[in-house]
């Protein structure tokens, strides 16, 4: 006879499973994103690797940190560590390789942001919390990594100026809240709400849609 326990156990187990799953592709793929900026940028060996690193596991350290979950997998499990690694070394003796499958930074860029804003309110959600803040920590883990890399090459933040961005992750986080609100299968929403935050994405940089800016006031008026 399976009991209650026995079956909350097996669904904290699928949980945490799906999690490091798409936490592994989502710091695969920003790991290349952070490390095709740092050949466009032209730095050495080292600094690809730091900015791999960077661009895989802040978003993920931040998210942790705030939930309670230390240390931080980015920085006590190998894995975490290992794949940025290989992902700026590849980089860095594949850049052709790399740059012909993504054609552009942003691919991978919306690729890691979808799925770490679905694994960020996976965790958040088998953390207890309830359904904004995980939400909102969807989101943050997945721009984390994309502003840790952006001003370690003294960029602009891409969150701060590009098209649907942080609102793309938010929207997807969304989609993963809302269904778990309804008892659907976790990793059909998993699928459902990376997809349509990189669709999101994707649409909003090949038609350039964004929020609305500020407009600069004319010169005399304050």
């Amino acid at each position: 006879m399976v009991t209650h326990a026995a079956v909350a156990i097996s669904g904290f187990a699928n949980v945490a499973t799906l999690t490091l799953i798409l936490d592994l592709i989502g710091t695969f793929v920003f790991a290349l994103s952070g490390a095709s900026a740092g050949v466009k940028h032209r730095l050495d060996m080292f600094g690809i690797l730091v900015l791999s690193f960077a661009a895989a596991n802040s978003g993920g350290i931040a998210r942790d940190l705030l939930i309670g979950a230390v240390p931080p997998p980015g920085l006590s499990d190998w894995r975490y560590i290992v794949v940025p690694l290989f992902a700026g070394l590849f980089t860095f003796f594949w850049y052709p390789l790399v740059d012909r499958l993504s054609s552009s930074v942003l691919v991978f860029d919306a690729a890691g942001l979808a799925l770490f804003a679905v694994s960020g309110a996976v965790k958040a959600l088998a953390f207890h919390l309830g359904p904004l803040p995980s939400m909102l920590l969807g989101m943050l883990t997945g721009i984390g990594g994309g502003i840790a890399r952006d001003i370690l090459v003294a960029e602009i933040p891409t969150v701060l100026r590009a098209q649907l961005y942080a609102v793309a992750a938010l929207a997807g986080a969304a989609v993963v809240v809302t269904g778990k609100m309804l008892n659907l299968p976790s990793e059909a929403l998993a699928i459902v709400g990376a997809a349509f935050c990189f669709s999101l994405r994707f649409i909003a940089i090949r038609r350039g849609w964004h929020l609305p800016t500020a407009t600069e006031p004319e010169d005399g008026i304050h």
